[in-house]
């Protein structure tokens, strides 16, 4: 959505878009599996511990 090569600056685009400028520069880290794992373990033992939440 965002095109860096258009005559309008990238903040313009992004107050006209509606977007923070803050989304525009972001770049998502990736998660590691052990970390994955480790999520997953406690979704398990919250679920299984309190499924009404």
């Amino acid at each position: 959505m965002i095109d860096r090569e258009h005559k309008l600056s990238v903040v313009r685009q992004a107050k006209v878009l509606g977007f923070s400028r803050g989304s525009i520069y972001y770049s998502s880290r990736p998660v590691s599996g052990r970390d994955l794992a480790l999520m997953r373990r406690i979704d398990e033992l919250l679920h299984l511990d309190y499924p009404f939440a």
